[in-house]
């Protein structure tokens, strides 16, 4: 890959409980991170979201309470994704409208402030459109 990046580029994709932003756990999040030197770096992480995964979410992603039972809680891993994405722009499909607002809501509830402020952030459904 040729990109000519300032900053690291993390492409990320949520799987969640379902689609309401402040109420809907994170089940799932995957990051592929690229750097200006063009090194990449991958995390998927299964989370344990505390409460049952409703079946009409899991017929979606095909993430069942048995598949994250013995995953650790958002905040149990928030510490290491906060310093995965430390100075990373941030990039996906939909997460202006969905996935940004997920992770920022699941950040607050663990009491870490996610500045999106300074990050550039691609959409790839705004691009599309």
């Amino acid at each position: 890959m040729n990109l000519k990046l300032k900053n690291p580029l993390a492409f990320f994709d949520l799987e969640t409980t379902g689609i309401n932003i402040t109420h809907d756990r994170i089940v799932e999040i995957s990051i592929l991170k690229i750097s200006p030197n063009g090194e990449e770096e991958s995390l998927t992480q299964l989370i344990n979201p505390g409460f049952p995964i409703p079946l009409e979410s899991s017929l979606i992603h095909g993430i069942y309470d048995d598949n994250v039972k013995e995953a650790p809680q958002f905040k149990d891993v928030a510490k290491s994704l906060v310093k995965f994405l430390e100075g990373c722009d941030l990039g996906g499909f939909n997460i202006l409208k969905f996935d940004i607002p997920v992770l920022v809501e699941e950040f607050l509830r663990t009491g870490i402030n996610f500045d999106i402020s300074k990050r550039k952030l691609i959409d790839a459904q705004k691009i599309s459109i």
